[in-house]
């Protein structure tokens, strides 16, 4: 009983160990957001031009397995979301304006889809680091719900954050490595087309 009980306590530990290498760093006096918003090579660019954001990172949340591949989270067997986390310094810029830039860079009426990319690893959500993430994000969604300017339900989730694991090295700054294949990608994608026709000229904006 004993020895079991001693290599349960290993195994969470061990468990503990990989979840905190993994995890992004963030400096003394910056803050993390993460979302969820379809790919994640679209979901780095608006939040990248922000002043007051020193960082995106784009990986792998709000699923049962321990670090896993590309491949494992496209499979949808994970349960993972493809998301970014979003290192900002909250004295320049607030958490709702990253509410603001995240909302009307998704589609927030459809479930477990973001434009041509279907399944649970590309649905939308918000992960709240603490209550007052969360008390921002369900005033944010609320507030949508009463101006938004189109009439479909929003769909996105507000979950607390869990593990986040950093995707390969090849998928972060894919925009800025691969231009050309990014743009290919993001038209024929048609994520512009439905963000206009969602957003209008708010997301033009951002």
């Amino acid at each position: 009983m004993i020895r079991s009980l001693s290599l349960l306590v290993a195994a969470l530990c061990a468990a503990s160990a990989a979840i905190a290498a993994n995890a992004p760093t963030v400096p003394p006096g910056m803050a993390v957001a993460t979302f969820a918003g379809g790919c994640f090579w679209c979901m780095e660019p608006p939040f990248d031009k922000l002043a007051g954001v020193t960082a995106t990172i784009s990986g792998y949340t709000g699923g049962r397995t321990a670090n896993p591949s590309y491949e494992e989270v496209s499979s949808g067997a994970t349960g993972h979301a493809e998301s970014v986390d979003v290192i900002y310094d909250p004295k320049k810029i607030s958490y709702e304006k990253l509410l603001e830039v995240f909302w009307v860079n998704i589609d927030p009426t459809v479930k477990d889809r973001q434009f041509c990319d279907t399944g649970t690893q590309y649905r939308t959500a918000i992960f709240y680091h603490d209550d007052a993430q969360r008390k921002a994000a369900e005033a944010s969604k609320a507030a949508l719900d009463k101006s938004k300017p189109f009439k479909e339900p929003i769909v996105t989730q507000i979950v607390m954050a869990g593990a986040f694991y950093p995707a390969e090295d090849y998928h972060q700054d894919y925009y800025k490595k691969n231009p050309v294949r990014y743009n290919y990608y993001r038209l024929s994608c048609g994520r512009d087309a439905r963000l206009k026709e969602l957003w209008g000229s708010q997301a033009a904006s951002h």
